[in-house]
């Protein structure tokens, strides 16, 4: 009885119930002693973000607390951190813990909020259309969305004011937000009541005791959460889009309409929000990829299989050719591996047994047995590179690079441009190295990608270290003892280099840890540019070695290394982030010559042959159209120099020179633009 007291109700209770039997002989006094500890008994201790304890009664929810610290800090209360959870703000809590109270400010905050936004939107349709049903609705990076199933209705945006007028008309009923834990069995027979597979087939799933329902209105839905106190702080909704989304993301099931919405806590926060997509709609990378002829898609060639056009290929193989100066200054050495390899290579490096579903189909030859598969990565190919010579300790690290070509499976509702592709080329090295060397090199990574982002104007970013799942250990290869050293290494070398860090559980790669860089943009979204991984798996899959200063066999460990990511993702979020503007040293074209008219076509050869003497890039717009139009179109091509060119400057030996955006420069001779041209291109290096 003692013990139970202890684990029920602390140390507190440990002490009632000692005085209780040990030191009280009658039935009276043990009830007023009851009377005097049952409160104390009950009390549970929650640690808050600045390391003070407050002590509260067992069963009090976030909101609460909140409001025991400050009205106005509690009106602001979105949902709360509960030890390692984010939980619903008027969840009980019933042990000691810490506790972290989450507004609009916090990611996760938002994330609550969006979600029982979706559930919103949900509960709107329901009483708009009658037998809908629905897949799944969670928040997303900016909003939310839910897939439904209309049945025999149909939507379209032109449905979009009659739901938001629902949405508004609920928001004002200040519904509260139900949580409710039900038994698989009941979850069933709910569900089989409203005639909703998807929810059913979810639910078949899951384990009896670990079920949530979430109740707002006259909408039910199977959710784990968090969500709101009540919908009341959702003062700005909007439906954004439609699109369609297999169910469960298998191509060979129902295709469903799935609803993206956005909301806010304030209308201004959505106007400005509508602000930001305009902007985004102007700087999409491929609106601008097709008004600048950079790349193309093609139907017959495939789907999901970029084509750089002639521009576009100038700009990326300057990209490659920098970068190249770079690791040639650095001691790697290029090489070109092929476009397939032998099933066995996957198997060995366990791309086979982990990405086997996102591969391609095996490709068979004729000879019995044989089977091939589209490379979906570098690294089994330049193992086997350092495995085809002996290697001492002498010759580490050997720095292998290529930018080498990988195909995987998506499926064709993933694709988004140069962004979600089934063909695209990594920047890829790899680096076999001693222990000893390891953090060394790391850092030498880090350098090259700071440089790269310094180059391109990158200025905000966070290096994101991606660790692997504590709770599901199956989706990795390699001892604990490896997993331990490459953490630590790339914590180490990332505190070292002074970066600001944030450690991420479940997103390493399946055979190591690794850095990766979350990076800003100009519109403020963040994308994933660069990585570095540490690797001591693949070594030892290979059988990789070199012999030691002790005359012995040993593995190296690897690092896998791709600053710019994928060639196609890099440059999707450089035309973004500048809007098609690229620095003058990246660009195409630097330059373009329009003519007046045809009587100068002659000078405008001179000129241009000049301009190509100096090393510099550019065309000559010989059209016969007024030349208003010639600049008109430069601007949309967004070419940094328009050089005009007529009968004075013919007799001057000059040109007149307008600059994209800023308007006109002047007259200057030849090689005074030359000279201005080329410093610019040296001080954005």
């Amino acid at each position: 009885m003692v013990f139970g007291a202890a684990r029920e109700y602390g140390i507190i209770g440990w002490l009632f119930f000692r005085i209780n039997l040990e030191h009280v002989n009658t039935p009276l006094k043990k009830s007023a002693i009851f009377r005097i500890f049952a409160p104390l008994c009950m009390q549970i201790n929650i640690t808050l973000p600045d390391g003070s304890i407050r002590q509260y009664e067992k069963g009090i929810t976030a909101m609460a607390i909140a409001m025991s610290i400050s009205e106005g800090l509690a009106r602001n209360v979105l949902a709360a951190r509960v030890g390692g959870e984010v939980w619903d703000a008027n969840r009980p809590i019933n042990e000691d813990t810490t506790l972290q109270l989450l507004t609009w400010n916090d990611p996760e905050g938002k994330h609550a909020f969006w979600h029982t936004s979706a559930h919103l939107l949900a509960e709107a349709i329901e009483q708009l259309y009658t037998g809908v049903k629905f897949g799944i609705g969670p928040a997303i990076d900016n909003g939310f969305y839910y897939d439904i199933d209309f049945g025999s209705h149909s939507l379209s945006s032109d449905d979009f004011a009659k739901i938001e007028k629902r949405v508004s008309e609920l928001v004002a009923e200040k519904q509260p937000v139900i949580r409710e834990e039900v038994s698989k069995q009941k979850a069933l027979e709910f569900f089989t009541a409203k005639g909703d597979e998807y929810k059913l087939e979810l639910i078949n799933d899951l384990q009896d005791g670990s079920i949530t329902f979430y109740r707002t209105g006259t909408f039910t839905d199977l959710c784990r959460g968090p969500h709101l106190p009540d919908i009341s702080p959702i003062k700005a909704f909007k439906i954004l889009s439609l699109a369609g989304a297999f169910w469960r993301g298998d191509e060979k099931r129902k295709q469903l309409t799935r609803v993206y919405g956005i909301s806010f806590p304030k209308q201004k926060e959505l106007t400005e929000y509508i602000a930001f997509l305009e902007e985004a709609k102007k700087r999409d990378h491929r609106k601008l990829g097709k008004e600048l002829e950079l790349f193309m898609f093609s139907p017959k060639i495939g789907i999901g299989l970029p084509v750089w056009l002639p521009k576009g290929t100038a700009l990326r193989l300057r990209l490659e050719d920098f970068l190249k100066k770079i690791q040639k200054k650095a001691g790697y050495q290029q090489v070109i591996c092929p476009h397939i390899g032998n099933v066995e290579l996957y198997k060995t490096s366990g791309h086979y047994e982990k990405y086997g579903k996102d591969s391609f189909q095996p490709i068979h030859t004729p000879e019995e047995g044989e089977e091939y598969f589209l490379k979906p990565m570098n690294c089994p190919h330049h193992c086997e590179i350092y495995r085809n010579s002996p290697h001492s300790y002498r010759d580490l690290p050997v720095r292998i690079a290529e930018f080498g070509t990988v195909y995987r499976y998506e499926m064709s509702g993933e694709l988004h441009g140069l962004t979600r592709v089934r063909s695209f080329t990594q920047d890829d090295a790899h680096i076999f190295c001693t222990p000893e060397q390891l953090k060394e090199e790391f850092k030498s990574v880090v350098d090259i990608v700071l440089l790269i982002f310094k180059m391109l104007n990158f200025t905000e970013f966070t290096a994101q270290v991606s660790l692997r799942s504590k709770n599901d250990r199956e989706k990795y290869i390699g001892t604990d003892e490896n997993w331990e050293k490459a953490e630590r290494a790339i914590i180490e070398a990332a505190a070292e280099k002074g970066l600001k860090t944030v450690e991420i559980e479940g997103e390493a790669a399946f055979y190591g840890p690794k850095l990766d860089f979350m990076v800003k943009d100009a519109l403020g979204r963040t994308w994933q540019l660069g990585t570095v991984q540490v690797d001591y798996n693949l070594p030892e899959r290979f059988e990789l070695e070199y012999i030691g200063a002790d005359n012995e066999r040993h593995r190296p460990v690897m690092i896998h290394r791709a600053p710019f990511g994928s060639m196609e993702r890099f440059v999707a979020v450089l035309l973004e982030h500048t809007g098609g503007n690229f620095p003058l040293w990246l660009t195409p074209e630097q330059y373009i010559i329009l003519p007046v008219s045809e009587k100068y076509t002659d000078y405008a050869t001179c000129v241009q042959q000049q301009l190509e003497d100096a090393d510099l890039r550019g065309t000559t717009d010989n059209r016969s159209e007024k030349v208003g139009r010639k600049i008109r179109d430069a601007e949309i091509r967004k070419i940094p120099y328009m050089i005009i060119v007529g009968e004075k400057e013919e007799a001057n030996g000059s040109v007149s020179v307008r600059s994209h955006g800023n308007g006109d420069l002047g007259v200057m001779s030849i090689d005074n633009f030359i000279k201005h041209i080329t410093e610019e291109v040296n001080n954005h290096k």
